[in-house]
């Protein structure tokens, strides 16, 4: 096989060149540091970054090597914010009116690359981790937890229906 030239995945500015599944946003987080440590703006309103109030708020980890996921949302949409350790995204678009219909995204987030991600509802979604200390995220999605009809549909990691291995 003849060497193949690798393609553009970056500008040179840092931003991904491969376009995101409809309705997705990433914002990347600032991160200002001194002596004491570090502060990390989570979600200001004033950034537009998505219309729905916070109304419900929660934390997550995964161990190394651990996946969560599949997971679907028909009725709310994901505000996740990634802090802590390296997590893989996957993200699959099956809606039926989307203009990325069957579009998957591949995305990473660690501490240098802060952020808060918006999963539209109709796209599975899964994590893994892929660091050695466990990563950690916050959720904010655009509705409360419904305990007793929870609007969470899953699929096993490992799922055929679903063209990306976590």
């Amino acid at each position: 096989m003849d060497p193949q030239q690798s393609p553009q995945t970056v500008t040179p500015q840092g931003e991904r060149v491969a376009p995101l599944i409809d309705g997705v946003r990433i914002r990347r987080a600032t991160t200002h540091a001194d002596e004491r440590g570090t502060l990390c703006e989570v979600y200001d309103p004033r950034w537009r970054f998505t219309e729905e109030p916070l109304v419900y708020v929660y934390q997550v980890t995964i161990r190394p090597g651990q996946v969560k996921g599949w997971v679907l949302h028909q009725n709310y949409e994901d505000r996740l914010f990634f802090s802590q350790g390296t997590v893989k995204v996957g993200l699959y678009d099956v809606r039926q009116d989307s203009p990325t219909r069957g579009m998957v995204n591949e995305l990473f987030f660690d501490p240098h690359q802060r952020s808060l991600l918006r999963i539209p509802r109709g796209v599975w979604h899964a994590m893994r981790n892929v660091g050695s200390d466990d990563a950690m995220f916050i959720n904010s999605p655009t509705a409360p937890y419904n305990h007793q009809q929870p609007d969470k549909w899953l699929l096993p990691a490992d799922t055929p229906r679903i063209p990306y291995e976590i």
